[in-house]
C-alpha cells in the first residue's frame, strides 16, 4: 500500500486540537459556547487521545475535539505514546480531517507521519478494513519528508510481515532489485558457490543447507560525497540449523531478515530525499536461510571469514553475526566514512531492554550522542550500549581467533557487538544496531507485526554525523 495524504482541496472537517489545563481543557476562541458546553457534557477532558464529536443543529458532523494533554515541560520524560495523533487515526469517523489550533510545542512532522503510521495495512492474506480517516498535510509540514518516512517505514513492515513461503532469498532479492530500479543505483548479486570463489566463505557456510542459494547483494547509488555503508542481516528463515531452535522459538523467525528490511526502508527514506545524491551511499545485504541437511555447518567447525580471521562455531543459531561479518569485512576495505550494521541479532538485547527500545554501539561520543539524540525526535527511540573491552576474552576461544557463541549466558548483546567490530577496522566510524522488527501487540500508530528500527533516527542523525 501507498503511504499518502488526503488532497488539500478536497472537503476536510476540522480537527481541534487541545491542551489541558489546570482547571480544565484550554479552548481557542473559535470553539462557542455551544461546543464547549457539548464538550463538558460529553466528559472531554483534553486527556492525551480523548475524542470528542462535535454535533451540529441538523446532527451532521461539524469536526472534533482531540485532547493532548498537558503542554510538555522541559526535561520531562518521554510520553508513553510515541505517535500523538496515531488514535485519531484509528478512532475518527470516515473521511478527511485537517488540524487546527496546533499548538507550538507540537512536532508536526512526528504528528503526521503518527497519522499516516496509523493508517498502514498488511492486507496481502486477508482483506483488512482499509483506513477510514485521512489526514490532510498540516500547514507548515515538510510533506515530501513525512511521506518518505511513511515510505520506508511501509516497506519495511511489508517485508518482515511477509512469511518466507513468498520471501525467501530469492523474494528478497527481487525486492532489492526493485528497490534499486526505482530509484537509479546499481545492484550487484554473488549467489552460490561464487560466494567461496568471491572469498565470502562464512556466507555459503551458513546458507549452504537450504534450498535457496545464500547470497550476498550489493547495492551503490551513484551520489558523491562522504562514504556511508549500510549492512543488514537478511536471514530470511532461521532454524537454528544443527542446534535447532525449539518450535516455540521458530514461530517469528520470518522476522530474521529484519535487519536486511530496516536497511532497505532507510535506503528508500535516503533516495525519497534525495540524500543519495549527496553521500556515497552502498547497500550491502548478506541474505540465507539457516537451514538443516546433509551439508549443514557444524558445531565445534572452524570457518575462516574474509578478513582472514578464523571463527569457532559453538552454536550455529549464532549464524547472523558470520554472515555479517563477511559482508562488514567486504565494507572495511574502502574505508567508508560511516558504517553501519541492523540486525535482529541477539536475544539478550530484548531481555536487557525490551523489544521497543533497541540498543546500539558506537565507539565515537559525539555521533553516539547524535543518534540517540535524534532517535528521540524522530519518535524512533534507541539506547547506547558499551562496547566493553573486558568482555573481548569471550569472544576468543582456545583453537580460533574468535568464538561465535560464547559460554556463560551473560552480555550477550555486547559480545555479538564485540564480535562484529572486529570486522569493521577499516571504517572511519561503526555503529551496530541490534534490533528486534516486530510489534509484540498492537499501540497506536503501530499495528501487531513487523517494523522497522533505527531508521528515522539515522535519517535524523546523519548530517550531524558526516560533519
Amino acid at each position: 500500500m501507498t503511504a499518502e495524504f488526503a488532497p488539500s482541496s478536497a472537503p476536510s472537517l476540522p480537527l481541534w486540537l487541545i491542551r489541558s489545563g489546570e482547571t480544565g481543557p484550554v479552548f481557542p476562541e473559535q470553539i462557542g459556547p455551544e461546543a464547549r458546553a457539548w464538550a463538558k457534557a460529553s466528559g472531554f477532558a483534553a486527556r492525551p487521545g480523548q475524542i470528542c464529536l462535535l454535533p451540529g443543529a441538523d446532527g451532521a458532523l461539524l469536526g472534533a475535539l482531540y485532547g493532548l494533554g498537558a503542554a510538555p515541560q522541559p526535561g520531562a520524560r518521554p510520553a508513553r505514546e510515541r505517535y500523538p495523533l496515531a488514535r485519531a487515526a484509528d478512532a475518527l469517523p470516515g473521511g478527511n480531517w485537517r488540524l487546527e489550533n496546533v499548538p507550538d510545542d507540537l512536532d508536526l512532522t512526528t504528528a503526521a507521519l503518527s497519522w499516516l503510521l496509523a493508517n498502514y495495512r498488511f492486507d496481502r492474506y486477508k482483506k483488512a478494513e482499509p483506513a477510514r480517516a485521512h489526514l490532510v498535510a498540516p500547514a507548515g509540514v515538510d510533506e515530501a519528508r513525512v511521506l518518505a518516512m511513511a515510505a520506508g517505514e511501509y516497506l519495511a513492515r511489508d517485508l518482515i510481515n511477509t512469511p518466507t513461503s513468498d520471501l525467501g532469498p530469492d523474494e528478497l532479492e527481487a525486492a532489492a532489485r526493485d528497490l534499486t530500479a526505482r530509484h537509479g543505483g546499481e545492484i550487484t548479486v554473488i549467489a552460490g558457490d561464487e560466494l567461496l570463489a568471491q572469498n565470502f566463505p562464512m556466507i555459503h557456510a551458513v546458507g549452504r543447507a537450504s534450498a535457496f542459494a545464500p547470497r550476498l547483494i550489493d547495492i551503490r547509488f551513484p551520489g558523491e560525497g562522504p562514504k556511508v555503508t549500510l549492512v543488514g542481516k537478511g536471514v530470511c528463515f532461521d532454524t537454528g540449523g544443527l542446534d535447532i531452535k525449539p518450535p516455540s522459538s521458530m514461530l517469528l523467525m520470518k522476522k530474521d531478515m529484519g535487519g536486511a528490511a530496516s536497511v532497505m526502508g532507510l535506503t528508500e527514506m535516503l533516495a525519497r530525499l534525495g540524500v543519495t545524491r549527496q553521500i556515497s551511499l552502498r547497500v550491502l545485504l548478506p541474505v540465507v536461510e539457516n537451514s538443516i541437511s546433509a551439508n549443514a555447518f557444524r558445531p565445534g567447525d572452524v570457518l575462516t571469514s574474509r578478513k582472514g580471521l578464523t571463527v569457532e562455531v559453538n552454536n550455529t543459531d549464532a549464524e547472523g553475526r558470520l554472515i555479517l561479518a563477511d559482508a562488514l569485512a567486504l565494507a572495511e576495505e574502502e574505508a567508508p566514512d560511516f558504517l553501519v550494521s541492523m540486525a535482529t541479532l541477539t536475544g539478550a538485547a530484548r531481555v536487557a531492554l525490551g523489544p521497543d527500545l533497541p540498543p546500539f554501539y558506537c565507539d565515537d561520543d559525539r555521533i553516539a550522542g547524535a543518534i540517540q539524540s535524534a532517535g528521540m525526535r524522530a519518535a524512533d527511540p534507541i539506547w547506547r550500549m558499551p562496547f566493553w573491552e573486558p568482555y573481548e576474552s569471550q569472544i576468543e576461544p582456545q583453537i580460533a581467533d574468535l568464538d561465535n557463541a560464547p559460554s556463560g549466558g551473560f552480555a550477550g548483546s555486547i559480545t555479538a557487538a564485540l564480535f562484529l567490530r572486529r570486522f569493521t577496522t577499516g571504517a572511519k566510524t561503526y555503529a551496530h544496531f541490534d534490533i528486534y522488527g516486530w510489534q509484540p501487540s498492537a499501540a497506536p500508530g503501530r499495528p501487531k507485526g513487523g517494523t522497522g528500527q533505527a531508521m528515522r533516527a539515522l535519517l535524523d542523525a546523519l548530517p550531524e554525523i558526516l560533519k
